[in-house]
Protein backbone atom coordinates (compact mmCIF):
# COMPACT_ATOMS: atom_id res chain seq x y z
CA UNK A 1 0.00 0.00 0.00
CA UNK A 2 2.66 2.49 1.08
CA UNK A 3 4.83 1.66 -1.92
CA UNK A 4 1.90 2.31 -4.29
CA UNK A 5 1.27 5.73 -2.77
CA UNK A 6 5.00 6.49 -2.70
CA UNK A 7 5.30 5.52 -6.37
CA UNK A 8 2.30 7.70 -7.20
CA UNK A 9 3.86 10.62 -5.33
CA UNK A 10 7.10 10.29 -7.29
CA UNK A 11 5.27 10.03 -10.60
CA UNK A 12 3.12 13.09 -9.88
CA UNK A 13 6.09 15.10 -8.66
CA UNK A 14 7.86 14.42 -11.95
CA UNK A 15 4.79 15.44 -13.97
CA UNK A 16 3.91 18.50 -11.93
CA UNK A 17 7.51 19.71 -11.97
CA UNK A 18 7.47 19.70 -15.76
CA UNK A 19 7.10 23.09 -17.42
CA UNK A 20 5.38 21.34 -20.31
CA UNK A 21 2.62 20.22 -17.94
CA UNK A 22 2.34 23.55 -16.13
CA UNK A 23 2.09 25.44 -19.42
CA UNK A 24 -0.23 22.76 -20.86
CA UNK A 25 1.78 22.41 -24.04
CA UNK A 26 0.57 19.62 -26.26
CA UNK A 27 -2.77 19.22 -24.47
CA UNK A 28 -5.85 18.87 -26.66
CA UNK A 29 -8.22 19.78 -23.82
CA UNK A 30 -9.67 23.26 -23.78
CA UNK A 31 -9.23 23.48 -20.00
CA UNK A 32 -6.56 21.97 -17.74
CA UNK A 33 -8.72 19.74 -15.54
CA UNK A 34 -7.38 16.35 -14.43
CA UNK A 35 -8.62 13.45 -12.32
CA UNK A 36 -6.20 11.30 -10.33
CA UNK A 37 -7.89 8.13 -9.16
CA UNK A 38 -6.89 6.05 -6.15
CA UNK A 39 -8.09 3.07 -4.13
CA UNK A 40 -10.37 4.16 -1.30
CA UNK A 41 -8.47 1.81 1.02
CA UNK A 42 -5.54 4.24 0.69
CA UNK A 43 -7.55 7.31 1.78
CA UNK A 44 -5.43 8.30 4.79
CA UNK A 45 -2.14 7.65 2.99
CA UNK A 46 -3.39 9.55 -0.05
CA UNK A 47 -4.30 12.64 1.98
CA UNK A 48 -0.87 12.60 3.62
CA UNK A 49 0.74 12.12 0.22
CA UNK A 50 -1.09 15.13 -1.25
CA UNK A 51 0.07 17.32 1.61
CA UNK A 52 3.64 16.07 1.25
CA UNK A 53 3.56 16.46 -2.52
CA UNK A 54 2.32 20.03 -2.25
CA UNK A 55 5.07 20.86 0.26
CA UNK A 56 7.72 19.24 -1.95
CA UNK A 57 6.56 21.17 -5.02
CA UNK A 58 6.55 24.42 -3.04
CA UNK A 59 10.14 23.70 -1.98
CA UNK A 60 10.89 23.27 -5.67
CA UNK A 61 9.59 26.77 -6.37
CA UNK A 62 6.04 25.91 -7.47
CA UNK A 63 2.97 27.67 -6.11
CA UNK A 64 0.38 25.07 -5.08
CA UNK A 65 -3.16 25.61 -3.77
CA UNK A 66 -4.91 22.79 -1.93
CA UNK A 67 -8.63 22.70 -1.13
CA UNK A 68 -10.99 20.04 0.24
CA UNK A 69 -14.53 19.87 -1.18
CA UNK A 70 -16.09 18.91 2.15
CA UNK A 71 -14.39 21.80 3.92
CA UNK A 72 -15.91 24.14 1.32
CA UNK A 73 -19.38 22.79 2.16
CA UNK A 74 -18.74 23.26 5.90
CA UNK A 75 -17.54 26.82 5.26
CA UNK A 76 -20.73 27.54 3.32
CA UNK A 77 -22.89 26.11 6.10
CA UNK A 78 -20.97 28.20 8.63
CA UNK A 79 -21.31 31.39 6.60
CA UNK A 80 -25.04 30.69 6.23
CA UNK A 81 -25.26 30.26 10.02
CA UNK A 82 -26.61 26.74 9.57
CA UNK A 83 -23.69 24.65 10.79
CA UNK A 84 -24.00 25.35 14.51
CA UNK A 85 -27.76 24.74 14.37
CA UNK A 86 -27.29 21.42 12.62
CA UNK A 87 -24.75 20.32 15.20
CA UNK A 88 -26.71 21.51 18.24
CA UNK A 89 -30.07 20.15 17.08
CA UNK A 90 -28.87 17.09 15.19
CA UNK A 91 -30.99 14.73 17.29
CA UNK A 92 -34.19 16.54 16.29
CA UNK A 93 -33.61 16.13 12.54
CA UNK A 94 -34.31 13.03 10.51
CA UNK A 95 -31.52 11.72 8.29
CA UNK A 96 -33.57 12.80 5.26
CA UNK A 97 -33.78 16.38 6.58
CA UNK A 98 -30.04 16.56 7.22
CA UNK A 99 -29.33 15.13 3.77
CA UNK A 100 -31.65 17.64 2.10
CA UNK A 101 -29.99 20.54 3.95
CA UNK A 102 -26.56 19.35 2.87
CA UNK A 103 -27.73 18.95 -0.72
CA UNK A 104 -29.15 22.47 -0.78
CA UNK A 105 -26.00 23.99 0.70
CA UNK A 106 -23.68 22.14 -1.63
CA UNK A 107 -25.49 22.73 -4.91
CA UNK A 108 -22.62 23.11 -7.40
CA UNK A 109 -24.02 25.96 -9.46
CA UNK A 110 -25.27 28.15 -6.60
CA UNK A 111 -22.90 27.25 -3.77
CA UNK A 112 -19.91 24.99 -4.26
CA UNK A 113 -18.50 26.12 -7.62
CA UNK A 114 -18.79 29.87 -6.83
CA UNK A 115 -16.98 29.23 -3.54
CA UNK A 116 -14.43 27.08 -5.31
CA UNK A 117 -13.81 29.92 -7.75
CA UNK A 118 -13.10 32.22 -4.80
CA UNK A 119 -10.53 29.94 -3.19
CA UNK A 120 -8.65 28.92 -6.34
CA UNK A 121 -5.63 31.17 -6.47
CA UNK A 122 -5.26 32.36 -10.04
CA UNK A 123 -1.60 33.01 -9.31
CA UNK A 124 -0.93 29.36 -8.49
CA UNK A 125 0.92 26.99 -10.75
CA UNK A 126 -1.60 24.24 -9.93
CA UNK A 127 -4.43 23.37 -7.53
CA UNK A 128 -5.13 20.08 -5.71
CA UNK A 129 -8.74 19.24 -4.82
CA UNK A 130 -9.47 16.44 -2.34
CA UNK A 131 -12.54 15.25 -0.45
CA UNK A 132 -14.64 13.84 -3.31
CA UNK A 133 -15.55 10.76 -1.27
CA UNK A 134 -16.49 12.84 1.77
CA UNK A 135 -19.29 14.51 -0.21
CA UNK A 136 -21.17 11.24 -0.77
CA UNK A 137 -24.15 10.75 -0.68
CA UNK A 138 -25.32 14.37 -0.83
CA UNK A 139 -23.12 15.44 -3.74
CA UNK A 140 -21.40 13.53 -6.52
CA UNK A 141 -18.21 14.61 -8.27
CA UNK A 142 -19.75 14.39 -11.75
CA UNK A 143 -22.24 17.14 -10.85
CA UNK A 144 -19.32 19.40 -9.89
CA UNK A 145 -17.59 18.68 -13.20
CA UNK A 146 -20.75 19.52 -15.09
CA UNK A 147 -20.93 22.91 -13.34
CA UNK A 148 -17.33 24.05 -13.75
CA UNK A 149 -16.84 26.73 -16.39
CA UNK A 150 -13.62 26.93 -18.43
CA UNK A 151 -13.06 30.59 -17.54
CA UNK A 152 -12.28 29.72 -13.92
CA UNK A 153 -9.52 27.27 -14.84
CA UNK A 154 -6.35 29.24 -15.60
CA UNK A 155 -3.89 26.60 -14.43
CA UNK A 156 -3.93 22.80 -13.97
CA UNK A 157 -6.56 21.59 -11.49
CA UNK A 158 -6.16 18.05 -10.16
CA UNK A 159 -9.10 16.30 -8.48
CA UNK A 160 -8.09 13.31 -6.36
CA UNK A 161 -10.94 10.81 -6.74
CA UNK A 162 -11.44 7.57 -4.73
CA UNK A 163 -12.59 5.24 -7.46
CA UNK A 164 -12.37 4.80 -11.21
CA UNK A 165 -12.54 7.22 -14.11
CA UNK A 166 -13.28 5.66 -17.50
CA UNK A 167 -13.50 7.28 -20.90
CA UNK A 168 -14.93 5.44 -23.90
CA UNK A 169 -14.25 5.72 -27.62
CA UNK A 170 -17.37 7.82 -28.18
CA UNK A 171 -16.13 10.55 -25.86
CA UNK A 172 -18.19 9.54 -22.85
CA UNK A 173 -16.74 9.97 -19.36
CA UNK A 174 -17.84 7.94 -16.34
CA UNK A 175 -16.82 8.15 -12.68
CA UNK A 176 -17.23 5.20 -10.33
CA UNK A 177 -17.03 6.36 -6.72
CA UNK A 178 -15.25 3.82 -4.51
CA UNK A 179 -14.89 1.74 -7.67
CA UNK A 180 -18.45 0.47 -7.41
CA UNK A 181 -20.94 3.36 -7.49
CA UNK A 182 -21.34 4.54 -11.09
CA UNK A 183 -22.30 8.06 -12.09
CA UNK A 184 -24.33 9.06 -15.15
CA UNK A 185 -22.47 10.09 -18.28
CA UNK A 186 -20.71 13.39 -17.61
CA UNK A 187 -22.45 15.94 -19.80
CA UNK A 188 -20.43 19.12 -20.15
CA UNK A 189 -19.89 20.56 -23.62
CA UNK A 190 -16.76 22.45 -22.61
CA UNK A 191 -14.31 19.67 -21.87
CA UNK A 192 -13.49 16.15 -20.85
CA UNK A 193 -11.32 16.01 -17.76
CA UNK A 194 -8.10 14.10 -18.45
CA UNK A 195 -7.26 10.94 -16.52
CA UNK A 196 -3.87 11.41 -14.81
CA UNK A 197 -3.37 7.63 -14.91
CA UNK A 198 -2.97 7.96 -18.69
CA UNK A 199 -0.90 11.14 -18.72
CA UNK A 200 2.51 10.92 -20.34
CA UNK A 201 5.20 13.60 -20.33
Amino acid sequence: MISQIANLSERLFTIFSSQAFLSMKGQANEVPLFIQTYDTAHEDDLRNMVEGLAARLRSDGKTVSRTDFFDLVLDDLDDSQLLSGLIEEESTFTKAEVLETLRNCSDPRTHLVPRLKQVIDLGSDLTFLTGSGRLFPFLRTHTILESVQPAMLRHPIIIFFPGRYDQDATGGSHLQLFGSIPSPLINNPYYRASNMDHYRI
